[in-house]
């Protein structure tokens, strides 16, 4: 590795204050994050299975080629998250020959963001609590309080609590810090300024009149924004072959808005000729929420994309049924070009695959007009990548036309049929009681213009996680609105979706050792 202050000088980045010899925070100036100069390279993926189809690797892997082909590109990542890395998935800085490093700091606390967005929503709640046990002077109905703690760990067993204020009883619970508002605001905030507006205009509770009470109005802002000071600023580290690489904010696309930070992204895109990113699972989940919302906050689009494709997740789309498997990647074509974006299938080669099978999924891609290429960054790293990097660089010359699927204006019951029915193939939605309540209740604050976060399982289309290959016209089941009025956001919850996970019965964490001397294996 170089040293980052190497790394920062050789791009022109002045403003840096480095974590050690190979991690450093950068303090963007205004003209950072405003000034355009780089195309943007989107990388999405098919259904994801428990252990991910290696979108990151290939981000990884995609930027070095492309630096290796003299276009100069830097990487905008996402942070991991403790939840993965202890639970199923693992660590998310890339494997083999495409990684970020130093990869087990990246994965484990890294610069304390995840840390420090807990601290802040977790003070906001406690503010909320002092002021009901104080004499709740705005008058909170214990009954309509929306904020809840969260916990960058998976804990099943804190997803519903119930505590008492003044011998009242709350039921609340935590969430993951990925899916918290605080971590949406911090992505999607422009500046410092709109952060701390943001903050404030987090809707906390309802008083016994039924009006709202914001952040603001418990005064919580600004000592919010003081201990998220430091984690508003982009980390910079590199890959191994010296790309930069800007790891900030956001993974989790089942269950939050699955982009890092806009001001991350807009930097690279002020820094190189491109800027290769990803958004959190498929097309469905991570790309459309990435267009749809992280473009429209940014006035970006991309200008190619990659889908990333791999043969065993395929096969276990189709449960054996190969055809039927390749209906999952079909629809993720589709949903790629019905945006408008120039695309590229990666098919994301494993040693374990059987090259008669790749060769037929190849020609089925073919015949769907799809422009495909072979990659395999984690074993063969810049060399595994060089086709896919021209093809990308060639896809960028033209101008795309990106189309959104719903416009701000429609309805919040529009926006998330048009997200079912366009998107993921659905039929018929159905609301809950419960999601109608809430969404009368957005409408009434005047939120109906907000974006729509859709947080669904990641291992299928619909809302069910066993309905594989690409469903059609099957029922779809909101089940629960969340109103995010400082992210500018509704969640809406389809059939259950948890927004705090639980360890799996193999999960990663009894992968890691750890010796007398400190030294520890098993995070990646």
């Amino acid at each position: 590795m170089q040293k980052i202050k190497e790394v920062a000088k050789k791009w022109g980045i002045k403003r840096i204050s480095p974590i050690g010899n190979y991690v450093a925070k950068i303090q963007p100036t205004p003209r950072d994050t405003s000034a355009k100069k780089a195309k943007l390279v989107l990388v999405t993926a098919m259904t994801s299975n428990k252990s991910g189809v290696g979108k990151t690797t290939v981000s990884i892997g995609l930027a070095d080629a492309m630096n290796s082909l003299g276009e100069k590109t830097m990487l905008a990542l996402r942070e991991p998250s403790m939840g993965p890395v202890f639970g199923i998935k693992g660590g998310a800085t890339g494997g083999g020959k495409s990684q970020v490093v130093p990869s087990d700091e990246i994965n484990l606390h890294f610069t304390g963001d995840f840390h420090a967005i807990a601290q802040a929503n977790n003070l906001l709640v406690s503010i909320l609590d002092n002021h009901i046990f104080q004499g709740n002077e705005l008058g909170v109905d214990l009954k309509k309080i929306f904020v809840k703690r969260c916990l960058d760990l998976n804990d099943r067993s804190l997803r519903e609590i119930t505590y008492e204020i003044n011998g009242e009883k709350v039921q609340s619970g935590f969430v993951i810090t990925a899916a918290s508002e605080v971590m949406a605001i911090l992505a999607l905030s422009k500046d410092f300024a709109e952060l701390k507006e943001n903050l404030g205009n987090i809707l906390v509770a309802l008083d016994r009149n039924g009006k709202p009470i914001f952040a603001r109005n418990l005064h919580a802002e600004s000592a919010m924004a003081i201990l998220l000071k430091e984690a508003f600023k982009p980390n910079l580290v590199q890959t191994l072959e010296g790309t930069p690489a800007l790891v900030h904010l956001g993974p989790f696309a089942n269950i939050a808005h699955g982009c890092n930070s806009v001001v991350a992204t807009k930097f690279a895109l002020s820094h190189a000729d491109f800027c290769v990113t990803e958004a959190g699972f498929g097309s469905d989940l991570g790309a459309e929420k990435f267009l749809d919302i992280k473009c429209r906050v940014m006035g970006e689009k991309p200008s190619a994309v990659v889908l990333v494709v791999t043969l065993d997740v395929v096969k276990e789309q189709g449960e054996g049924d190969f055809e039927r498997g390749f209906e999952n990647v079909k629809e993720h074509i589709r949903n790629c070009e019905a945006f408008g974006l120039p695309t590229v299938v990666a098919i994301n080669l494993h040693e374990t695959d059987n090259r008669k099978e790749i060769g037929k999924l190849i020609g089925m891609c073919d015949k769907l007009g799809a422009e495909t290429v072979l990659c395999d960054p984690y074993n063969e790293g810049v060399m595994g990548c060089k086709e896919l990097a021209k093809r990308v660089i060639e896809n960028a010359k033209e101008e795309s036309d990106l189309g959104f699927v719903y416009e701000l204006s429609d309805s919040i019951e529009e926006k998330i049929c048009k997200i079912a029915r366009t998107i993921y193939g659905a039929g018929k939605v159905v609301f809950s009681d419960v999601a109608k309540e809430k969404i009368t209740l957005a409408n009434k604050l005047g939120f109906g213009e907000f974006f729509v976060n859709m947080a669904k399982t990641q291992f299928s289309f619909s809302d069910d996680k066993n309905l594989l290959g690409a469903p059609k016209g099957y029922d779809f089941h909101v089940t629960d609105i969340e109103i995010r009025s400082g992210a500018k956001m509704i969640v809406a919850i389809a059939g259950g979706q948890i927004l705090m996970p639980g360890l799996g019965k193999k999960s990663n964490y009894l992968n890691m050792k750890i010796d007398e001397n400190g030294d520890f294996s098993g995070i990646v």
